[in-house]
C-alpha cells in the first residue's frame, strides 16, 4: 500500500504530512514512556523485521498479492506510540533508499500504514484482551483479530484521502469497493503473520511484549482431585531481582529478519500488491510520477551493477535490514536516554527531592 507520488495531489499530500508530522511528534513523547532499557534495542529490531516481512509478497487472489503492513505486530510488541514510530522509520527508509512509496506522498503513507494500522489494531487488541479470559492464547487471537481488522482500515483511510485530493477522475464507491475488498483478503495474511509472531515472542519471552504486559499464569495445584490456583508468590526484594537478558531474543530476531530479506524475499510473489492492482484496473495510476530517488543504487529493492538478480536482491535486502536496525535503534535509545535523564534526581526539583525541616 505504498502510495506513490502522483496519485494524492499536492494540498492534501501536504496536508497528510502536518498530520503525520504532528503524530510523529506525539509518538516521540509517548514512546518515552513505553520504552525501558530492555524494550529499547529490541524496538530496533522490531523495525527490521518488519522491513524484512515487509519484503515477501504473498499471493492472495488472480494476478495480486499483500504484504505485512506490521502496525498491529509494532503495536502489540512494542506500545502504540513504538509501533507509530516503528512503521515511520520502515517509510523513511523504503522511500528514500528502495524508492519505494513517493518523497511527497511520504505523510500520506505514514498516515496511512503507520498511523492508522497501529491507531485501530491497537484499540481492537484493548478491546478484545479486556473481555478474553486473561492469557496467551487471548493474547495471540486478540493480536490475529487487531492485525485482520487493520488492513481494510488503511484501504478506507487510503480511499478518504482519495476522495480528498485524487489526481485522476475514477468514482469513489468503485475504489473504496475494489481497496477493501483486496485488502480484507491480504489483512488474513496479515492476521497470520501477525499472531504466529506474537504467539512465538509470548511463549519465550512474555514480559518482552507490550501487549501481554500484567500476563500471568497462575500455579495450579491438585487438591482432592480439582485443580486450583495455588498462593501467589510473594514478590521478590527490588535488590534481588536480575532482569533477564535480552541478547537471545535480539539475535534470534536480526538473524531471523536478515534470513527473511537476504533469501526467502527471492521467492516472494511478483505479482502487483493490492494498491497496484487496484490502480492499474481503475485508472488511479495515470497521473502517477517517477520516484525522485528511481536511480537510487538500491531502488527497487536491487544493488544496481549486480546482474543476478537473487544475489541483487538479497544483498539490498540485509542492508536494508541493517540501516533500519541502526536508524531504528539509534532513535529508540536517544528517546530512552532522554526519558532518563529527565526523570533522574538532577532533574527534580529540590523542593520535591529534600524534605523540608
Amino acid at each position: 500500500m505504498h502510495v506513490p507520488d502522483g496519485f494524492i495531489d499536492v494540498p492534501v499530500s501536504a496536508a497528510a504530512g502536518v498530520v503525520a508530522a504532528g503524530a510523529v511528534a506525539v509518538s516521540l513523547k509517548g514512546a518515552r514512556r513505553e520504552l525501558d532499557e530492555r524494550t529499547a534495542p529490541l524496538a530496533g529490531l522490531v523495525a527490521a523485521f518488519i522491513f524484512a516481512v515487509q519484503m515477501l509478497n504473498f499471493p492472495v487472489a488472480a494476478g495480486t498479492s499483500g504484504h505485512l503492513l506490521g502496525g498491529a505486530l509494532a503495536a502489540i510488541l512494542v506500545g502504540p506510540f513504538t509501533g507509530v514510530l516503528c512503521v515511520s522509520v520502515v517509510l523513511l527508509m523504503q522511500g528514500v533508499l528502495f524508492a519505494d512509496g513517493g518523497l511527497t506522498a511520504l505523510g500520506v503513507n505514514i498516515s496511512d500504514m503507520a498511523i492508522v494500522t497501529t491507531v485501530v489494531a491497537y484499540l481492537v487488541f484493548r478491546g478484545l484482551v479486556k473481555v478474553l479470559p486473561r492469557g496467551r492464547r487471548s493474547i495471540t487471537a486478540a493480536s490475529f483479530v487487531a492485525a485482520l481488522l487493520s488492513m481494510p482500515a488503511a484501504a478506507v483511510a487510503f480511499t478518504f484521502l482519495y476522495a480528498l485530493g485524487g489526481t485522476t477522475d475514477v468514482s469513489i464507491g468503485k475504489v473504496a469497493t475494489a481497496m477493501v475488498g483486496v485488502h480484507v483478503l491480504i489483512g488474513i495474511g496479515e492476521a497470520v503473520i501477525t499472531a504466529l509472531t506474537v504467539g512465538a515472542v509470548i511463549a519465550v519471552r512474555p514480559d518482552l511484549v507490550y501487549g501481554a504486559r500484567g500476563l500471568t499464569q497462575r500455579l495450579k495445584l491438585r487438591v482432592g482431585g480439582e485443580l486450583v490456583d495455588a498462593p501467589a508468590a510473594e514478590p521478590a526484594p527490588v535488590a534481588a531481582r536480575s532482569p533477564r537478558s535480552t541478547r537471545p531474543v535480539w539475535i534470534a530476531g536480526i538473524v531471523a529478519s536478515l534470513v527473511l530479506a537476504g533469501f526467502v524475499s527471492f521467492y516472494a510473489s511478483a505479482d502487483p500488491d493490492g494498491l497496484e492492482k487496484v490502480a492499474h484496473d481503475k485508472g488511479i495510476d495515470k497521473k502517477a510520477e517517477e520516484h525522485a530517488t528511481a536511480d537510487s543504487p538500491l531502488a527497487d529493492y536491487g544493488v544496481k551493477d549486480i546482474t543476478d538478480a537473487r544475489l541483487s536482491g538479497g544483498l539490498a535486502g540485509v542492508i536494508g535490514v541493517g540501516v533500519t536496525v541502526v536508524a531504528g535503534t539509534a532513535v529508540f535509545w536517544s528517546l530512552r536516554r532522554r526519558r532518563t535523564n529527565d526523570t533522574s534526581p538532577a532533574a527534580v526539583p529540590e523542593d520535591v527531592t529534600s524534605e523540608k525541616v
